[in-house]
């Protein structure tokens, strides 16, 4: 081979690497990052998970091609929850998806110019995501899992007719909580009924404050307080042992063994979010989308929970029903 054929060999290989190395970075360009961050892993919050990655496939959005998706769970632990965060950060994704209270407050508190959208967030305002419910002109949006607690307390009527005192488990430490303990006492107040209350710290406390409910309350009613609802076959326990009514905020705790559900549908409520980070990876501010409240909700029963704590479900709630447990 002569020097000039040599030559234009060496040419030729180090413009094909340079524009293999080009169309590498237009790839790597194109390909979105999404950091998903849970507090801890329990159906619900894994219901949303999946409606999120469900949705942004249907949107076009495929893991490998053009979407690197990455999912860390806190385990329950919030100082975890912000190291999360901050790694998320730190790598420059496009966008943090924070499920659940914690976490999206740990994302809230860890950056001011990624883009986070909550789900499954009760009160983002009292959690101090944004200051209201309309366009915060922040990084921050997302979508609320808050439920009209006037229809709770009528399933529960529904399902114990004549409960005055009704049972409440919750985490002190978890805002969504105490938001619906606080609205709790008052709309049972109007009814002429009360809540009793049992503060659980951490899961491991959950058997014992439920016992502390046993005589003294007619209903338990669960909302999704990570805590309880990572605990939930415990509560069942004591419920099925003790006579007392299950009724939950959660669906997915129906099929866990509490008696009826009227809830958000978790699985909805993460298409519901899939849809804002979609917009959010196509080029929109966050700062610019009002949060959402999840827009579906489904009653779920459960007549064999019911007969394990002493019920017979009415005919005609079991009819109305989106879903009977088997």
């Amino acid at each position: 081979m002569t020097h000039f054929a040599v030559r234009r060999l060496v040419l030729g290989s180090v413009a094909a690497i340079a524009a293999l190395t080009a169309a590498s970075g237009v790839h790597a360009q194109n390909v979105k990052t999404v950091g998903v961050t849970a507090i801890v892993d329990h159906p619900a919050l894994d219901s949303v998970r999946k409606g999120v990655q469900d949705e942004l496939k249907a949107l076009g959005w495929e893991e490998g091609k053009n979407l690197q998706l990455s999912y860390q769970s806190a385990q329950g632990n919030t100082a975890t929850a912000g190291q999360i965060a901050r790694k998320f950060v730190g790598d420059k994704v496009d966008a943090i998806v924070a499920i659940a209270t914690p976490s999206a407050q740990a994302a809230v508190a860890a950056t001011k110019s990624v883009p986070v959208v909550f789900t499954a967030v009760t009160d983002p305002v009292a959690a101090k995501l944004v200051k209201e419910w309309k366009t915060s002109g922040t990084n921050v949006t997302g979508v609320s899992d808050r439920l009209p607690l006037a229809a709770q307390i009528d399933l529960l009527l529904r399902v114990k007719p004549g409960a005055k005192r009704v049972g409440f488990v919750y985490s002190p430490g978890e805002v969504n909580s105490t938001i619906v303990l606080k609205e709790l006492k008052a709309e049972l107040g109007k009814r002429g009924m009360s809540v009793v209350e049992a503060a659980a710290a951490r899961t491991v406390d959950i058997p014992s404050a439920v016992k502390s409910l046993v005589g003294k309350v007619d209903v338990i009613y669960t909302t999704t307080d990570n805590n309880v609802v990572s605990a939930y076959e415990s509560m069942v326990r004591v419920a099925d042992e003790a006579d007392i009514p299950l009724v939950a905020a959660d669906t997915d705790s129906v099929k866990r063994g509490a008696i009826a559900a009227l809830g958000m549908n978790y699985y909805d409520l993460g298409r519901q979010t899939g849809k804002i980070v979609d917009r959010i990876l196509k080029g929109e501010k966050p700062g610019a989308i009002a949060p959402e409240i999840g827009s579906k909700m489904s009653l779920v029963v459960n007549p064999g929970a019911a007969e394990k704590q002493g019920l017979k479900l009415p005919e005609a709630l079991i009819k109305e029903a989106a879903e009977v447990v088997k």
